[in-house]
């Protein structure tokens, strides 16, 4: 979940108050929590610093391995960290387990990117190894910050990467990922009132409708490119031209630098057909195609599908 600064209107009074706001010492979440200890997590491009506030964890060290091991995906996936310099500030949650709520902004307090992560304080080695969320919001580190009406790409885009960064690291199987995606993607499917993916901001829209955006794209980009490029080229060039959580861009700019890396249009044309109508994708029909079916509650990947190889492609090769 990515939060942002907000300036005021054009009254004086709440102007000035607004601008106070955004400034980095008077905004930076967690400002007056106390800090207990200090860690430093290193990955290939980038320091993170892990602050601790004052609170119980019976498993800090246990934490600190998930921070890295969630650092490690996102290399994986983007070939180097998105930006240099991190700050993740984790809040213990007295009684609790898990990774209780994650946040992420751009730009504060000196940091390109900072990640508040909320976590119970009884929460186990066990725990952590089933967690999602840390990645989900390292993700965001590696995309511009849009404008609020695109702000389902930002949400999709780290679902959708997540699970893949993950399998390329080695933390998931591809079966658990296309499991997953097959279980959950139709979330994304717009309702009656619908109004395309800008006007619509539902929670399954912004979440699992950006998600569907993104994997309708990848296949789109491989099909072209005879599966040499997909999704992830994409991103990349994104990242490599400064399109990183601590700048401002506008759709248009970001899909156009993807597009180029990719040698296609696919990302700017789907988005001009989805942002302000419909699209229902037929997802069953996809499914089939990549070679993905439940037998049960298990998946199966079909390897002679027509799209196998894109499948395989997506989840089961890190591209460097």
């Amino acid at each position: 979940m990515i939060d942002r600064k907000r300036r005021g209107t054009a009254l004086w009074a709440v102007f000035v108050f607004a601008f106070l706001l955004s400034l980095p010492v008077f905004a930076q979440p967690g400002r007056g929590l106390k800090i207990v200890d200090s860690r430093a997590v290193k990955v290939r491009g980038a320091v993170l610093q892990v602050d601790f506030a004052e609170g119980k964890l019976d498993e800090p060290d246990a934490v600190v391995r998930r921070i890295q091991s969630a650092a490690s995906a996102i290399v994986a996936y983007y070939g180097s960290f998105p930006v240099k310099r991190v700050r993740i500030l984790v809040v213990p949650v007295a009684g609790r387990s898990g990774v209780v709520q994650g946040t992420t902004w751009g730009d504060m307090a000196g940091f390109p990117g900072m990640t508040r992560l909320r976590i119970g304080e009884h929460t186990t080695d066990a725990d952590l190894r089933e967690d999602w969320t840390t990645t989900h919001e390292l993700v965001h580190m590696g995309f511009p910050t849009l404008p609020d009406d695109q702000h389902w790409m930002e949400e999709g885009l780290a679902v959708y990467v997540e699970p893949l960064a993950r399998v390329m690291s080695g933390e998931l199987t591809a079966a658990r990922v296309w499991h997953d995606m097959m279980r959950d993607m139709h979330q994304g499917q717009p309702g009656e009132s619908d109004e395309g993916l800008d006007h619509t901001h539902s929670w399954g829209r912004t979440y699992w409708g950006g998600a569907m955006f993104c994997l309708v794209a990848d296949v789109a980009i491989r099909e072209q490119t005879h599966n040499r490029k997909g999704l992830q080229d994409a991103l990349r060039a994104i990242v490599e031209h400064g399109g990183t959580i601590d700048h401002e861009w506008d759709m248009p700019k970001a899909l156009a630098v993807g597009d180029a890396a990719t040698g296609t249009h696919v990302l700017t044309e789907q988005y001009a057909k989805w942002k302000d109508k419909p699209v229902t994708v037929d997802l069953g029909a996809l499914w089939a195609e990549l070679g993905v079916k439940f037998d049960g509650d298990q998946v199966m990947l079909v390897a002679n599908a027509p799209r196998a190889s894109i499948r395989e492609r997506i989840t089961g090769e890190r591209v460097q």
